[in-house]
């Protein structure tokens, strides 16, 4: 059997109706490092904000490890400057032997000094991510590389809520939302909240609120804050500086300063001191969906 057709032990309706919750070995918990998962809709800038916000973590003298979760493998690049093996890539090559790897076999250093680990996916239509991140994590034990790790952020791709890409929540301390200041961002925010919250009933991750991200202005994100109960807690604007840095391969730290891109540097910054210095465990009740249109739509 495939390792990648491998079963984790699993709890069935833990956390709803009809869920598969997946165990987490105690082995496997993440100790002595603050953890962030960062959700969002699909090309919201999930990759964008977590490099941004690693480089910025650095700035503030914090050693950083960044965790890809994503098969297209790019979370990392503008931290690298190129897009780097998976970890299920590294695995294939050793046919799925993990003692016969080294720590520079998966885990890259970009920018800052931020240790890149981009953990790939299953083949479409096989497997399971939540293997992949599991997989991933024990890798990191085992070589003692989460030993000399003051944040850890996960990078979870898109807006998927099962049980699979659900796992970075396991690890996490605090879940961050990227969004933007329009209808179908909010709208995938508050399944995001939904799952977060469901999965919050076993595991330890709580919500620390959203950060509106390439938005001129912040007025529905704020609307539908104030309705749930949760909080904006940065805002990125929508400036070409952001796009052109991903095309350059760079952080926006990297990037030559103007009075944009010094304000953006400026915006990560305090979100990293934010996080570092810790959120309230927000509780928000996520809107259904009828309601969520009547909140923001259109008459």
């Amino acid at each position: 059997m495939s390792p990648l057709d491998a079963r984790p032990p699993v709890l069935k309706g833990e956390d709803g109706e009809g869920s598969v919750q997946v165990r987490l070995d105690p082995e496997m918990k993440i100790e002595g490092a603050k953890v962030f998962a960062v959700y969002g809709k699909g090309g919201i800038g999930k990759s964008t904000t977590s490099s941004n916000l690693s480089a910025a973590f650095s700035k503030l003298g914090k050693r950083v490890l960044q965790i890809g979760c994503d098969p297209k493998h790019d979370s990392t690049f503008t931290l690298t400057g190129r897009l780097v093996p998976t970890v299920i890539d590294i695995l294939k090559e050793v046919d799925f032997h993990p003692e016969e790897l080294r720590p520079e076999d998966f885990v890259f250093e970009g920018y800052g000094g931020v240790k890149c680990v981009e953990a790939g996916g299953p083949p479409a239509g096989t497997g399971c991510g939540g293997y992949v991140v599991g997989q991933t994590v024990k890798l990191l034990k085992q070589h003692h590389m989460l030993e000399d790790t003051d944040v850890v952020i996960f990078d979870v791709l898109g807006d998927v809520v099962c049980g699979g890409f659900a796992a970075p929540l396991q690890h996490a301390d605090r879940a961050l939302i990227v969004t933007a200041n329009d209808f179908d961002s909010i709208y995938a925010m508050n399944r995001i909240i939904a799952a977060v919250q469901a999965k919050s009933k076993n595991y330890g991750v709580r919500l620390a609120g959203c950060v509106a991200n390439r938005s001129r202005e912040t007025n529905e994100v704020d609307r539908y804050c104030a309705a749930v109960g949760f909080n904006r807690i940065a805002h990125m604007p929508d400036l070409d500086a952001i796009r052109r840095s991903r095309l350059k391969k760079k952080t926006l730290f990297e990037m030559d300063a103007d009075d944009e891109i010094l304000m953006v540097q400026k915006e990560y910054v305090r979100l990293a001191e934010t996080l570092w210095n810790g959120t309230e465990a927000l509780a928000p009740a996520p809107l259904e969906d009828r309601d969520i249109f009547e909140l923001l739509g259109f008459d």
